[in-house]
């Protein structure tokens, strides 16, 4: 069997923000947390990373700060390649610094909405370009454009593509790609709620959000699906189910900095056009937050 070079559980880390700037002390904090909590990868600047809102050189500033803190411990994949122009893409890829990455992460197009026929094309030249293998992102609740499963794997025999991040949340979708996909491509989820479910008919792995707070149960969670301990597997996925709904109410990732604030490792601070999350649903994290610690103190105490 073929090994494939991402599976398991990466985490696609926030960039934590205080007065209009990047946090570093908060991203520094974060990132050992995530790291120690037992993930396999860290993806820097994804959607959760709020890269659309960066300016290049504190992206720049952001991936040297994980590359430092990281040293060399996990894989890195840089989500910094998500645009709607090709010719843009592959112009940021051509002066991009890729020492310290193993991978880059790149969303289809947005708003032009492209055929499928474009998309694949798109996808192509980015990966004749790249120096490091790249990682398809199909998410189009933020594109509205679907990559079918027939341009996923069309794509999947281009020699510098590795894998695809499914963050629709179809399984069905997701299923036809793991049925037909190369023996070395990863089929990873993109999606929290349904990740277990994923895993179950065959998937790789997930690139979580709640992962950012909650490393140790969501790596014990995927790890435990790919040992095939389903039990163990799906008692974790229910400790975290009741989160999904308020970390997304308010957008990502104003959820997911709501719940770090509450762990006190950064602010809620976004950059606009997204704004912070809702004081109530802030309180419903904290609410979360206070009867999961109870539970997990009550389970060390019996056992």
């Amino acid at each position: 069997m073929q090994t494939k070079l991402f599976s398991g559980l990466g985490v696609a880390l926030v960039t934590p923000m205080k007065g209009g700037k990047v946090d570093f002390p908060a991203l520094e904090k974060i990132t050992e947390l995530v790291i120690k909590g037992g993930v396999d990868y860290l993806v820097v600047l994804g959607t959760t990373g709020e890269s659309v809102t960066l300016e290049a050189k504190e992206c720049r500033a952001v991936f040297d700060c994980v590359l430092a803190v990281n040293s060399g411990r996990k894989k890195m994949v840089a989500g910094y390649f998500g645009e709607n122009n090709t010719k843009l893409a592959i112009e940021r890829i051509n002066a991009f610094d890729f020492k310290g990455f193993d991978g880059i992460l790149s969303s289809s197009p947005a708003y032009n909405k492209p055929s499928q026929e474009g998309i694949f094309q798109h996808y192509s030249k980015i990966a004749d370009a790249s120096k490091v293998p790249v990682i398809l992102y199909n998410v189009p609740g933020r594109t509205s454009s679907n990559v079918l499963p027939e341009t996923t794997l069309r794509l999947a025999a281009h020699p510098n593509i590795c894998a695809t991040k499914e963050a629709k949340g179809d399984i069905v979708q997701a299923s036809y790609i793991i049925k037909n996909a190369p023996e070395n491509f990863a089929v990873l989820s993109g999606d929290d709620p349904t990740a277990l479910g994923f895993m179950a008919c065959g998937g790789d792995g997930l690139i979580s959000v709640i992962g950012n707070a909650l490393p140790q149960a969501t790596s014990d969670m995927i790890h435990a699906a790919q040992a095939g301990d389903y039990e163990l597997a799906s008692e974790l996925h229910l400790a975290m189910l009741d989160y999904h709904t308020p970390l997304y109410a308010d957008g990502n990732p104003c959820g997911i900095k709501g719940l770090l604030n509450i762990l006190g490792l950064c602010e809620t601070e976004v950059r606009l056009p997204l704004v912070p999350l809702q004081a109530t649903t802030h309180t419903k994290l904290k609410s979360l937050w206070k009867a999961y610690e109870t539970k997990k103190k009550s389970n060390l105490m019996m056992g």
